[in-house]
C-alpha cells in the first residue's frame, strides 16, 4: 500500500504513487526513503539468491544511490521499481564473470566453493547448494542477458511486463529469450527435474 508523502510544510492525503515520489524528493530528498521503504525488500530478497547475503546489502545499497543520483533523470515511462530493477540489473551484469565462474566451478567440482573455504562471496550464492551441479552448468551456459531475464522471472518474481521494462527490451523479446533460456535449461538437466 502506497504511504503519504510529506514536502516540507504540506499535508499530502491519501495514497501517493512513486513516480510522485520522485518528483517530491527533488525539491525534498528525504521523501525518496519511502521509495526505499516499499522496494528494498523485495529487490533485496532477489539480489540475495543471486548473488549471496554479503553482496546483497551491498548492492540493494548501490542500487538505491544510483537511483537517487539520477531520480532526475526518471521520465515516468516505466513504473519506478521497474527503473529500479534495471539499475539493479546493471550492478549484477558487472559481476556476471564472478558468477559464471562460480557456477562452473560448482557444476565442475559439485562442491559448494563457500564450503570448502575457496571463496567466502560464494556463500548461498544463487542459492547454489539447492541448485546442483547440474542447474549450476546450465545457468552459466546462457548468455547474461537470457540468464538475467529467466532469474528475473523465476527468482525475483517479476512479471514478462517487469522484465521488459527492467532490462530495457520488447515484451516480445523478453518473452523470447525466456522461452529460449527454459528451453536450453531443460535439455541441459535430468528429466527427473523438469516440472510443469
Amino acid at each position: 500500500m502506497a504511504h503519504p508523502v510529506k514536502r516540507s510544510g504540506e499535508a499530502v492525503d491519501g495514497p501517493i504513487d512513486d513516480g510522485s515520489i520522485v518528483r517530491a524528493s527533488l525539491d525534498d530528498p528525504e521523501a525518496f526513503g519511502e521509495l526505499f521503504r516499499r522496494h528494498a525488500p523485495r529487490l533485496h530478497a532477489y539480489i540475495k539468491r543471486r548473488l549471496g547475503p554479503p553482496l546483497a546489502d551491498d548492492l540493494v545499497s548501490e542500487a538505491f544511490a544510483v537511483a537517487f543520483r539520477r531520480r532526475a533523470t526518471y521520465d515516468g515511462r516505466a513504473e519506478f521499481g521497474a527503473w529500479l530493477w534495471g539499475i539493479a540489473s546493471n550492478l549484477i551484469a558487472k559481476h556476471h564473470r564472478q558468477e559464471t565462474r562460480m557456477f562452473r566451478a560448482f557444476a565442475r567440482t559439485g562442491v559448494d566453493p563457500a564450503e570448502d573455504g575457496l571463496a567466502e562471496v560464494a556463500s548461498e550464492r544463487a542459492a547454489a547448494q539447492a541448485l546442483g551441479p547440474q542447474l549450476a552448468k546450465a545457468l552459466a551456459s546462457l548468455n547474461a542477458q537470457d540468464r538475467n531475464a529467466v532469474l528475473l522471472l523465476a527468482w525475483g518474481e517479476l512479471s514478462y511486463a517487469e522484465i521488459a521494462a527492467a532490462l530495457d527490451l520488447p515484451l516480445g523479446t523478453v518473452k523470447a529469450k525466456i522461452h529460449r533460456a527454459r528451453a536450453k535449461l531443460r535439455k541441459a538437466l535430468p528429466e527427473e527435474t523438469h516440472h510443469g
